[in-house]
């Protein structure tokens, strides 16, 4: 069983970045895609980024592009998420979770379990 650990959050000035962690647990986190979520409080968790199992495709919610970048270390069985240009709008609770491959990633409702996240908070 691949437990999920996500760290890096806080509090930023617009415009600023973070980078997130997502530290997994178990011998099999090269065996999953990996995915980043959000939800903002009043919404529903959205997908933000996913990452192929080898770490060589990735894709991005529209809101993601062009300011994140997600990828992967699997010798250190961590999942990264830099947030560049933030934007107050990208205040959220952000989640990490495992996945069978990248093209399902973005199906937030077949996830069943989320860890604790780990808050990002854009100050405008």
């Amino acid at each position: 069983q691949v437990q999920l650990v996500e760290s890096g959050g806080g509090l930023v000035q617009a415009g600023g970045s973070l980078r997130l962690s997502c530290a997994a647990s178990g011998r099999t986190f090269s065996s999953y895609a990996m995915g980043w979520f959000r939800q903002a409080p009043g919404s529903e968790r959205e997908f933000v980024a996913g990452i192929s199992r080898s770490g060589g495709s990735a894709s991005y919610a529209d809101s993601a592009k062009g300011r994140f970048t997600i990828s992967r270390d699997n010798a250190k069985n961590t999942v990264y998420l830099q947030m560049n240009t933030l934007k107050p709008e990208d205040t959220a609770v952000y989640y990490c979770n495992k996945g069978t491959t990248l093209l399902t990633m973005n199906r937030v409702r077949d996830f069943g379990s989320w860890g604790q996240g780990t808050q990002v908070t854009v100050s405008s």
